[in-house]
């Protein structure tokens, strides 16, 4: 793709007054829905209930706003939903832990069973609900190919029951319930699940991955993958400031972090296929990613861990070269 190239300093991202008004962010809008409305409790600078809103408020402008939500329980049914009160602006359904996904796809055959075909349906829930608890329902929920998207909000642990480990953990982070001590601390090597690639390899319609760094590109595949019918997986990296250690302004810098270092690949699938990389104009070494959060901290003291960082840097590269996310025209305008 070539074309004239939009940057702002520090964050590479075009400005809203850049685009013509058609191509505008959902958020820039004045009468965007705010499905996910003031006054609920998440944690300040929360990356979910950034993204959460973002996803539905795309997904509402795409669908006229003829969708139904079903979430699992966590996070973000916990801090938008406390008994009798709702944070929530559309038809909204909380449902177990694990069966979300079997859920929304119930809702599914419900409408379609009405001929209301034209009402949509979007499965969320976090890492833990996904990953995990309703991995079993998910994979089904892929395997019929139900008319649903599934939304993962990936804050990496169990954060609203106090941060316990969970399968999209990644190696040698810190929670509750890793080892705290020891010559090996935090989460284990080799342990763990990629969601997106399980996802990929269900050959469902659409797949992507996004960050809260890269929020015109989360609207984007949110409104895309409404406009597609089966199953599609969205799985957006959201960091969380209580359990990533770092502090309530950052969970923006630091999901670039996780973009630029190779860490998180955010890429789109068609049918299995990958269509498009988001590239990485600024590599950084994984360190600039982990010195920031507290889970990392004892990677950098009392004793230095450049042998944990190195092999962390190693799963970045592989990230790289696996989904190609250098693009050799910067690379070389950089080097010239």
């Amino acid at each position: 793709m070539t074309g004239t190239r939009f940057y702002q300093v520090g964050s590479y991202a075009a400005g809203n007054r850049l685009l013509d008004p058609a191509s505008r962010a959902e958020q820039s809008r004045a009468g965007r829905p705010n499905s996910l409305t003031m006054g609920h409790r998440a944690c300040r600078g929360c990356g979910e209930a950034l993204a959460a809103r973002y996803v539905l408020d795309a997904a509402e402008r795409a669908t006229g706003g003829r969708i139904v939500t079903v979430n699992a329980t966590g996070c973000l049914e916990v801090f938008s939903t406390p008994y009798p009160e709702s944070a929530w602006r559309l038809p909204w359904l909380h449902s177990l832990f694990g069966n979300a996904p079997a859920v929304a796809a119930g809702v599914a055959a419900a409408l379609r069973a009405q001929g209301r075909t034209e009402v949509r349906v979007i499965g969320q829930g976090g890492d833990g609900g996904t990953v995990d608890i309703g991995f079993g329902c998910l994979s089904g929920m892929f395997e019929r190919n139900d008319d649903v998207l599934y939304v993962c909000y990936d804050n990496q642990a169990y954060m609203n029951t106090g941060v316990q480990r969970s399968g999209a953990t990644p190696p040698a982070a810190r929670t509750a319930t890793t080892l705290p001590v020891g010559g090996d601390p935090g989460a284990p090597f080799g342990q763990g699940k990629d969601l997106p690639r399980i996802a990929l390899a269900h050959g469902i319609p659409y797949v992507a991955t996004a960050t809260v760094a890269g929020l015109r590109d989360l609207e984007a595949k949110a409104a895309r993958a409404m406009d597609l019918h089966g199953a599609r997986y969205l799985h957006v990296l959201s960091p969380c400031p209580l359990g990533w250690g770092t502090g309530s302004g950052e969970a923006v810098r630091i999901a670039r972090l996780a973009v630029e270092s190779g860490v998180f690949p955010v890429f789109e699938a068609v049918d299995g296929e990958i269509t498009g990389v988001e590239r990485i104009r600024r590599p950084v070494p994984v360190e600039e990613y982990l010195r920031p959060q507290r889970r990392y901290a004892h990677l950098f003291k009392p004793e230095p861990r450049p042998d944990v960082i190195a092999r962390i840097q190693q799963a970045a590269d592989r990230n790289i070269v696996r989904y190609h996310l250098l693009d050799p025209d910067e690379q070389a305008a950089q080097g010239s």
